[in-house]
C-alpha cells in the first residue's frame, strides 16, 4: 500500500510532469492535444509490479501493461501506444528490454486539464549500452505471427479470433445478439 501511495504522490505532483524532455527528440507530431516531443532515459518496468511489488519474470511475458520509470525524476510514464498509425499499445516493442535501462523518443501527452499524465507515445527505443535505435512498429507483425490462420482483406480487427469470438458471444454493441438484431432492423 505504501508503494501506491508513494506512486500516486509522484503522478499528481505537478512540477515533476512539467519538465521539458524535448530536447534531441526526433518524433513526428501527431498534431493531437498537449503532444510534445519528448526524448528521455528510463527503465522498462512492469507497471503492476512498479505498483504492487508483484513481479513475475521478464514483466509478465506479455500479459501485463510495460511502465517506463523515467531516470530524471522515477516517475512511471505510461506508453499507450507505438510508432505505428493503428493506435495499439507499446508493450509489444518494450518487453523485449523488460528491466533495460532504455532511451526513448516519442510523444509525451501531458494536461492535467484534460486528465493526461504522462501518457506516451513511443516511436523508437534503445538501449543505453550502446544498443541501436529500434522502431517501435511491430505490433501488427507480432499479431499476424500469433494468428496465421487469420489472413485475408481488411484490418487485423475484423480478422482477430478473440473479437470474433466476442462479437459472437455479445454481439457488435456489446449488449447481446438479440440487441444488435433490434438495432439493425430499427436503424438499417
Amino acid at each position: 500500500m505504501r508503494r501506491l501511495v508513494m506512486l500516486a504522490a509522484l503522478l499528481a505532483a505537478g512540477p515533476l510532469g512539467a519538465q521539458d524532455f524535448s530536447a534531441g527528440s526526433e518524433a513526428r507530431s501527431w498534431n493531437l492535444y498537449a503532444e510534445q516531443p519528448a526524448r528521455f532515459e528510463a527503465r522498462v518496468v512492469d507497471m503492476l509490479c512498479a505498483v504492487t511489488g508483484d513481479c513475475p519474470e521478464n514483466c509478465g511475458a506479455g500479459r501485463r501493461q510495460i511502465g517506463l520509470l523515467r531516470a530524471a525524476d522515477g516517475v512511471l510514464v505510461y506508453p499507450n501506444k507505438n510508432a505505428q498509425p493503428i493506435f495499439t499499445g507499446a508493450a509489444v516493442d518494450l518487453l523485449p528490454f523488460c528491466g533495460a535501462d532504455v532511451e526513448v523518443d516519442g510523444l509525451m501527452l501531458d494536461d492535467p486539464d484534460i486528465g493526461a499524465r504522462n501518457i506516451y507515445l513511443v516511436q523508437r527505443v534503445r538501449r543505453l549500452d550502446g544498443g541501436e535505435w529500434v522502431n517501435a512498429q511491430s505490433w501488427t507483425e507480432d499479431w499476424a505471427a500469433r494468428n496465421p490462420d487469420a489472413d485475408g482483406e481488411g484490418p487485423w480487427f475484423r480478422r482477430d479470433p478473440r473479437v470474433g469470438a466476442l462479437i459472437e458471444k455479445d454481439g457488435y454493441l456489446g449488449l447481446g445478439p438479440e440487441v444488435d438484431a433490434a438495432f439493425i432492423e430499427d436503424w438499417f
